[in-house]
């Protein structure tokens, strides 16, 4: 018999009456989450791959490198699952010259990099917000701002919503999912803090990993804010598993598999409330880390490979320079470049910057993009393409 996720209450939203729905508080129950066998064999193996990627993650010069683009590559596949068009490059090219194919949506990109360093930097404040809905709602602040002149209509960065929301269809009448009525969501989001901060004799009964999969589909169902929930759904994961010490920094770019999987992924959510479905949930969610993980460690190995290579060739070259050496040991954190920002990077005059961009450019190591006289822009060509190189699968 399927467990009892929570219940239907009528709710009135644009002129239609709806069921919207709302959950019971965590941990599942009647029955409980079955941890053993599959679940417990899945969350072995994502762990483990989670372990292997930290050594890939360590092999490489700068964890900075690292954490640059897999933090960038998180924000661009987390917007795409919501519609963004944007890709890594797009937004990489708007860092550093403030123009793109698709700024607005580059933008939004580039909010979720902002809103994800705020809420580490406060979980890492000795007197910073606690792991909760309140830090969840400065994220959204900071996700969502700019939004409303971008989409149209008013998103309300950081508040929770007072209205009621639904998700996919036309109209609210044929609605994917319809998520509980404004009234009940404080009480539901104290819940979920509650529960993500319970310990039973000082222990938590469910493995990190897990308990961090099922807080995410909690704050899914739950749909607090008017839009951007799911970006702040993904996000959450990413601060519980770094908080949790499951990973030392945000270097697992779950979004990807999410997304490689999206129509599976929103079945899992579905299945959870309408047939309690968990155990299906956590181990769909699990395998994803595991393949995450996995793509993250091929990726560090490219890039490790790459940038060995490519500094091999810059120290043989007779027209290498000190700047030069030092702005290719910059480019992983900033694979697009222009003089000047080239210049700022190496704390040095316009002429040296251009010097060792132009000698880079001539091994090869850069590459002229923009196609224009003045204003030009370099792309670290190989090297964003050993960021992507993954993006083809699936």
């Amino acid at each position: 018999m399927p467990r009892t996720t929570g219940n239907y209450r009528s709710s009135t939203v644009a002129g239609e009456t709806v069921r919207a729905f709302v959950p019971t508080a965590l941990p599942p129950a009647a029955p409980a989450l079955r941890v053993e066998g599959p679940v417990d064999t899945a969350c072995a193996r994502a762990m483990a791959a989670i372990g292997r990627l930290e050594v890939a993650a360590s092999l490489v010069p700068s964890t900075e490198w690292f954490l640059y683009g897999f933090v960038r590559k998180e924000a661009v596949l987390t917007s795409q699952i919501e519609g963004t068009e944007a890709t890594l490059r797009d937004v990489l090219e708007f860092e550093a010259t403030a123009r793109s194919t698709h700024e607005d949506d580059a933008a939004e990109v580039c909010n979720y990099v902002e809103a994800l360093t705020y809420a580490r930097r406060e979980l890492a404040k000795p007197k910073g917000l606690p792991l909760s809905s309140r830090l969840l709602c400065e994220a959204h602040r900071r996700l969502m701002k700019g939004a409303s002149t971008r989409r149209g209509g008013d998103k309300k960065p950081g508040v929770i919503r007072t209205s009621q929301n639904w998700v996919g269809g036309t109209r609210p009448g044929n609605a994917r999912f319809v998520p509980p009525p404004a009234d009940a969501v404080p009480g539901l989001l104290s819940d979920l803090d509650r529960w993500i901060h319970t310990r039973i004799h000082g222990r938590d009964p469910l493995p990190p990993l897990v308990k961090a999969g099922l807080a995410h589909v909690q704050f899914e169902t739950i749909h607090p804010f008017l839009d951007g929930n799911g970006r702040i759904g993904r996000l959450l994961i990413t601060l519980l598993l770094e908080h949790w010490g499951v990973m030392r920094s945000p270097i697992l770019y779950l979004s990807h598999s999410f997304k490689r999987h999206q129509r599976e992924y929103y079945d899992r959510l579905s299945a959870v409330r309408t047939d309690g479905d968990w155990e299906g949930w956590t181990q769909f969610y699990l395998a994803c880390v595991e393949e995450s993980a996995q793509d993250g460690v091929a990726v560090a190995q490219r890039i490790f490979a790459l940038t060995g290579k490519d500094r091999g060739r810059l120290m043989s070259h007779a027209a290498a320079t000190v700047a030069a050496i030092h702005l290719l040991d910059l480019l992983p954190s900033n694979p697009i470049v222009t003089v000047p920002n080239a210049t700022k990077l190496l704390g040095t005059t316009a002429p040296t910057a251009r010097k060792a961009v132009e000698v880079l450019e001539r091994i090869g190591v850069l590459r002229e993009t923009s196609g224009r006289q003045r204003d030009r822009v370099y792309a670290y060509q190989a090297y964003l393409q050993a960021l992507t190189a993954d993006e083809g699968r699936g």
